[in-house]
């Protein structure tokens, strides 16, 4: 129908019109991103930008409730991901302790369940269509998808408009699945954040004017994890929780080489550090724009091997997955994510401080 396209549209509209709102938000406020330390810009930012794409998804849900309701997961969608974004504004204003964000991050997440949001099941890996009822354990399983994907997007928002530009290749990459596998309930969340991503792009790209900050990196990687779940409960097939998990390769795959990192290094996992794949890839030479760019292919080329996941046979799947494993390990290799023996041999000046135990990822 007409909304189908409308609803998106409108979405994008109310992110545009309210970015420079929340800009004069973020500065009367205080959520300010002063330069210096681990960060790469040199003056200070905004960093509310994720008021605009919030306000920009909610519009789109309001106007879609106008013309015929909103089904209970929706309404799930948006008590979860308003809680999610009202914890990040004030981790963006006050800062919050790893353990208070991580607790507020799991109430988001719970508040979900009770309007259908949860992974009741998942395919057999050796025999396609047979279904595996989780029972008891859908709900933890759930909680903890939602809130690894939320903080794999945070973590990920290192460079002007990566996450952003992430978060949109995700969100038509899931509006894709949901579309051929029939579900039109599950296609339009995916295009209303996309929209409202698409359109807080221009501001946020090198050189950025307004960042999204945690309320809007967490928002993105809620609205996703969500998204996902929604969007494989018509796809039965031996891949149902790997297609979102490729799907969120990059920020998921950075994340778990993080912890591991920081982990075998002696230091917190919630320790920030330079170590991400957007910092190794300033390190190699690429520009500002430049390391964004290739994160975004292989983002898309991520994508597009998630569509095909849902069309292909078990022996299929299988083989697509082991060559995408293989070429990421490769890139993760030459741009030194892993392989810390490498780096240094290539990059002496990447060499850690004296003191400081090195690892191999």
């Amino acid at each position: 129908m007409y909304y189908s396209l409308f609803v998106p549209v409108t979405a994008a509209a109310v992110t545009g019109l309210t970015v420079p709102v929340a800009v004069r938000v973020a500065q009367r406020i205080g959520a300010i991103d002063e330069p210096g330390g681990r960060k790469i810009h040199s003056r200070p930012i905004p960093r509310l930008g994720g008021l605009a794409v919030y306000l920009g998804f909610l519009a789109g849900f309001l106007l879609l409730a106008l013309i015929e309701g909103l089904p209970s997961r929706y309404l799930g969608l948006l008590v979860g991901g308003t809680l999610i974004f009202l914890l990040g504004v004030v981790d963006d204003v006050r800062g919050l302790s790893p353990r208070l964000k991580l607790a507020g991050q799991i109430l988001a997440a719970l508040a979900v369940l009770p309007f259908g949001i949860g992974i009741a099941f998942v395919t057999h890996p050796l025999h396609k269509g047979l279904l595996l009822h989780l029972g008891f354990w859908g709900a933890p399983l759930t909680v903890f998808w939602i809130v690894a994907v939320t903080n794999a997007v945070n973590l990920v928002d290192g460079l002007d408009g990566l996450a952003a530009g992430i978060g949109a290749i995700g969100a038509l990459t899931l509006a894709s699945v949901a579309a051929l596998a029939g579900d039109k309930i599950a296609v339009l969340p995916a295009l209303v954040l996309a929209a409202s991503l698409l359109a807080f792009l221009p501001f946020n790209f090198h050189p950025a004017r307004i960042f999204l900050g945690d309320c809007g990196a967490m928002f993105i990687g809620f609205i996703l994890s969500c998204g996902a779940i929604i969007g494989v409960a018509k796809t039965a097939t031996a891949v149902t929780l790997i297609t979102p998990a490729v799907i969120l390769g990059i920020p998921l795959l950075d994340t778990l080489f993080a912890i591991l990192r920081r982990y075998k290094n002696g230091r917190h996992i919630f320790r920030p550090d330079r170590e991400h794949l957007h910092h190794r890839l300033l390190a190699i030479g690429l520009s500002h724009r430049g390391a964004v760019l290739v994160v975004y292919t292989v983002s898309a080329i991520l994508g597009l091997s998630a569509i095909l996941l849902t069309r292909l046979t078990l022996v299929q799947a299988a083989i697509l997955l082991l060559a995408v494993a293989t070429a990421f390990v490769i890139l993760a290799t030459r741009c030194g994510i892993v392989g810390y023996r490498w780096r240094v041999r290539q990059f002496p000046a990447l060499k850690e401080k004296a003191g400081e135990r090195s690892v191999g990822f």
